[in-house]
């Protein structure tokens, strides 16, 4: 049976701590979620469980997630994780397909709330102030939020081959993705 997670981390640190978003290997590991989508069983991580984090994500058959090649993969470096073609290949990162049709990029919250009406629940600057105030619990159930809505984004884009979100004109508009 293939392994696929859908997948999602919170950072340490803002962009602006680090030196920009030319730095997101300084962001650091908060927390992070995998939800094994044929056990529909959530998994959690902490910046301790790293090593175990890195491990399921090589050795899963599909990654699926918003900004995983820019982003999550970049904030796991540091940790050991190689950002190999074969790791890219396997990866359906939703946001860059979605960059890759339209030609701009489109928020996760955006996309869900036009789609099918669910919203995030926080947003990164939130997790980061909990992750700050020692709150790991909090920056979890974050993340597995996120990490449910963009399994939910996945879904509906895989069923409908499209997806849907609100322009800068607040118009409903469609974009085409093939997430089968």
């Amino acid at each position: 049976m293939m392994k696929t997670y859908v997948f999602d981390l919170e950072t340490k640190h803002l962009a602006q701590e680090v030196g920009g978003w030319d730095y997101i290997d300084r962001l650091g590991l908060a927390a992070a979620v995998l939800l094994d989508v044929g056990a529909d069983e959530y998994l959690r991580y902490t910046e301790q469980q790293a090593a175990e984090l890195i491990e399921a994500i090589e050795e899963a058959d599909r990654m699926i997630g918003f900004n995983l090649v820019r982003f999550d993969y970049t904030v796991l470096k540091p940790y050991g994780l190689s950002i190999t073609p074969e790791l890219v290949a396997k990866t359906t990162d939703l946001l860059l397909d979605i960059y890759q049709e339209l030609g701009f990029r489109v928020s996760l919250d955006n996309l869900a709330a036009t789609s099918f009406q669910a919203r995030k629940s926080a947003d990164g600057l939130q997790a980061v102030s909990w992750y700050k105030e020692g709150k790991i619990d909090e920056v979890l159930a974050y993340c597995e939020i996120d990490v449910a809505v963009t399994n939910e984004l996945w879904q509906f884009g895989k069923e409908h081959g499209q997806v849907f979100f609100q322009d800068r004109f607040g118009r409903r508009r469609a974009v085409r993705v093939d997430w089968s």
